[in-house]
């Protein structure tokens, strides 16, 4: 299966939520940059996270934390993979610098499958807005050292995505699982570390001496 990317069509129904032992399915995705990657990864666990918009100001300061440890948690044997509904053009431009790969699912076919939801509640609720506050902050801060760029002022995928994260073993095991109840409640890079073990021993490096 191919990463969705048709913009144009209607946004699926949401699944019922995912639990842990539940499986997903073999899948190739295409990051936005690098090479196509399979999930389940038969190598390594794969941390899945689903964020908002191509430019979110709440993502981009979460992200930043996982690529500060990104040498960390791939030593955990995780191996990061995010989602986006932004188009891969918009996207790409946001992203590249990450170390990580990142997904355009523009029609937001994945978030149905994983049954990851929007709702007005991402925005309003009161426990997401000292995030929102720190997210806008670094991005004026990014901006006045002339880096970073804004969002696009229309957001066809909408504003008021939840995120979501899953841990999947290499057998395509979901071995834990965190739905967001508002727009910065995501599992730290701490809380994900301490899933790790779930998901299996982390791949054996190459032979030294």
């Amino acid at each position: 299966m191919r990463t969705p990317s048709n913009p144009t069509r209607t946004p699926l129904r949401p699944r019922l939520r995912l639990r842990p032992g539940d499986s997903v399915p073999v899948r190739t995705l295409t990051p936005v940059t690098g090479p196509p990657l399979a999930v389940p990864d038969p190598g390594s666990a794969v941390h899945v996270q689903f964020r908002r918009f191509a430019g979110c100001p709440v993502c981009n300061l979460h992200l930043r934390s996982v690529a500060r440890r990104h040498a960390e948690i791939e030593r955990a044997g995780i191996r990061e993979v995010v989602l986006f509904h932004s188009p891969a053009d918009e996207l790409r431009e946001h992203v590249a610098h990450l170390p990580f790969a990142v997904v355009a699912d523009p029609g937001k076919e994945l978030y149905a499958e994983f049954g990851v939801e929007a709702h007005r509640r991402a925005l309003l609720d009161p426990r997401g807005w000292p995030g929102i506050v720190r997210g806008v902050l670094a991005g004026a801060a990014d901006l006045l050292r002339g880096r970073g760029r804004l969002p696009a002022a229309s957001q066809p995928g909408g504003r008021i995505g939840l995120p979501a994260d899953f841990l999947i073993s290499p057998e395509g095991r979901i071995t834990a699982v965190k739905y967001g109840e508002h727009v910065d409640d995501q599992w730290s890079v701490d809380e994900l570390l301490t899933h790790a073990p779930q998901a299996g021993p982390p791949a054996p490096g190459p032979p030294t001496g």
